[in-house]
């Protein structure tokens, strides 16, 4: 039997019923107030922190950089053109903003943790593509210093304007390099609170 109470408060008229146990509206109040359980990996906050164009585009960059350069210095490649780290950065690149394109379609732990793998790699590769164009910058082009006795310079030493255009074109790589190694922290970094998020809520389930 259902007990049934009714309080007047004021001009409001409360009714409270005590169902018993074995009622079967019982486990259906019961079913009907729990939470939705939370099944998926939420990625939100990781999506709108993850700027994938800019890892495309600058891989895109890279790659066709390389290609050009490669192509115009193949007599006397330089030293970023001799490393070949505008392949290897853009193939980087590529593939890391292909990851985060993926992790905006799909609820993946995984996905994450492996964009947040990839931005470690970006950022060692920046820094490294750094160091190297900022070694090409200062170089001086081989066989162009002080001539030795009874010996001319080569004929690529009387045009010096191709030095300043690698310059400055290893300047722009150096400041797309910066940019992306930001960038990669970022990912890391929103990558990171969003997989010990989801570790410290399975925990606390």
């Amino acid at each position: 039997m259902a007990a049934t109470t009714v309080t007047d408060a004021g001009s409001v008229r409360i009714i409270t019923e005590v169902i018993p146990a074995t009622d079967p509206r019982a486990a259906q109040l019961a079913s009907g107030s729990r939470a939705p359980a939370r099944t998926s990996f939420q990625t939100q906050g990781f999506r709108r922190a993850h700027p994938k164009t800019i890892h495309i585009f600058t891989g895109i960059a890279h790659i066709c950089f390389g290609i050009i350069l490669t192509l115009s210095e193949h007599r006397n490649p330089s030293l970023p053109v001799a490393s070949g780290v505008l392949f290897w950065l853009g193939i980087l690149l590529l593939v890391s903003g292909s990851l985060l394109v993926e992790s905006e379609r799909r609820d993946s732990p995984a996905l994450v943790k492996a964009c947040c793998v990839l931005s470690v790699g970006v950022i060692l590769g920046t820094l490294v593509a750094i160091g190297i164009h900022g070694t090409a910058i200062t170089q001086i082009t081989p066989g162009c210093g002080k001539p030795e006795p009874f010996r001319t310079r080569p004929e690529w030493c009387l045009h010096m304007e191709s030095k300043k255009l690698s310059n400055g074109l290893d300047s722009i790589l150096v400041l797309l390099g910066l940019l992306e190694f930001c960038v990669a922290v970022a990912v890391l970094a929103f990558g990171y609170d969003t997989v010990w998020e989801h570790t410290y809520t399975q925990l606390a389930l």
